[in-house]
């Protein structure tokens, strides 16, 4: 999508926390201002979802949990997309937060099929490479 060039006026304590996660991230000004602005966006579109730092980059969680969109969807998923079996698998949580993880879905579809693609493209021996210390060979 091509950028268009806005100007802003930002109150400089948001300033000065874009700032700091420009330093703590190494990336630029406008990128990390562009990727706050659009996880806002998401937030707001998606009640009940926020953006946490991963291996990988920040990726979209339920909140109050610890666990990613992706991961409700590709357990959605294997259970042929039925909510009740949904709501079996993931029984401590409230339904809410499962609608949650399935509006963010609907809305940012690609988005959340290229995470599960990521994940189900790794191997078992491509893992052990990658993370000895996850099947004990490296004691």
């Amino acid at each position: 999508m091509p950028a268009i060039q806005k100007s802003l006026r930002i109150p400089e304590g948001t300033l000065a926390e874009i700032e700091k996660i420009t330093k703590e991230t190494g990336k630029d000004f406008s990128t990390v201002t562009k990727d706050l602005l659009a996880e806002a966006i998401k937030m707001r579109r998606c009640p009940g979802i926020l953006f946490v730092e991963g291996v990988n980059g920040r990726r979209a969680r339920v909140a109050g949990t610890g666990i990613e969109v992706w991961e409700i969807i590709a357990t959605f998923k294997s259970v042929a997309q039925e909510f009740e079996r949904l709501r079996s698998a993931y029984h401590w949580l409230k339904e809410q937060q499962l609608r949650a993880a399935l509006a963010y879905y609907t809305s940012y579809r690609e988005e959340i099929d290229e995470q599960i693609r990521r994940n189900e493209s790794w191997t078992r021996d491509e893992l052990s490479s990658r993370h000895p210390y996850l099947d004990g060979s490296a004691m």
